[in-house]
């Protein structure tokens, strides 16, 4: 099987913005899923719903954004019908209830950060990567599978900073894992980056970059992942 990890954030990565609430915080999720599930299953599945409610045509495919669910805004005006609205709700969820993947998150509290380590800290994202990365390579070993990994696109420098901290884990060791560790399981030491051209939010698979994305409601199946004793 070939599995690929899609991550993307919650926040940012300043750390001097960390006082103020609404920045405090850092989220790195990953949505781990076999792509060929999504060809076979997910995708078709998902156009099948897109063309019961909205009418998507392979010419001009809907694509969810969340602001345009949640406000009934075109293509989407069909949901200011309420039985419309609720059944749609329904579907789109036992939808997700009834699909294979796996979901890894880790949040920062960035102010507890900045005060833990005055001196010298890790970059905020780079120590969220190694962690979520370090979760997914204890899964993987568990599986014995292989993954590669791709990122939503946070443009220019951001995309390159991105990719530096993916190359370095993969080059470097982190207190739990060796290089050849994550070498094991990554099939690529480059981190996939796809543009936000379509600002998915709940769902959105691209032929071309087999480019996978829903992290608005999530429902997954709990597997235990064991963490090495040192």
């Amino acid at each position: 099987m070939k599995y690929r990890m899609y991550v993307d954030e919650v926040g940012n990565p300043d750390v001097e913005s960390s006082d103020n609430p609404l920045h405090r915080f850092l989220s790195l999720t990953g949505v781990i899923i076999d792509l060929a599930h999504i060809r076979g299953t997910v995708h078709p599945q998902m156009e099948e719903l897109k063309l019961n409610y909205f009418d998507s045509h392979p010419d001009d495919p809907v694509i969810f954004h969340r602001k345009e669910l949640v406000n009934a805004k075109h293509p989407f005006e069909v949901l200011h019908d309420s039985k419309t609205h609720t059944n749609f709700d329904n579907d789109l969820l036992n939808f997700l209830r009834n699909r294979e993947y796996t979901v890894i998150s880790v949040c920062l509290d960035k102010k507890v950060h900045k005060e833990t380590y005055q001196v010298w800290r890790y970059d905020p994202y780079h120590y969220c990567l190694a962690l979520l990365l370090e979760r997914f390579t204890f899964l993987l070993e568990q599986i014995n599978a292989t993954c590669d990994v791709m990122a939503e696109s946070r443009g220019g420098k951001e995309d390159n900073r991105l990719k530096d901290s993916f190359l370095k884990l993969w080059k470097e060791d982190t207190e739990y894992l060796s290089p050849e560790r994550f070498q094991n399981v990554l099939t690529s030491k480059q981190l996939k980056v796809k543009p936000k051209s379509n600002n998915s939010i709940y769902y959105h698979f691209d032929e071309k970059t087999e480019c996978f994305n829903f992290a608005g409601w999530t429902f997954f199946k709990k597997r235990e992942i064991k963490l090495p004793t040192k």
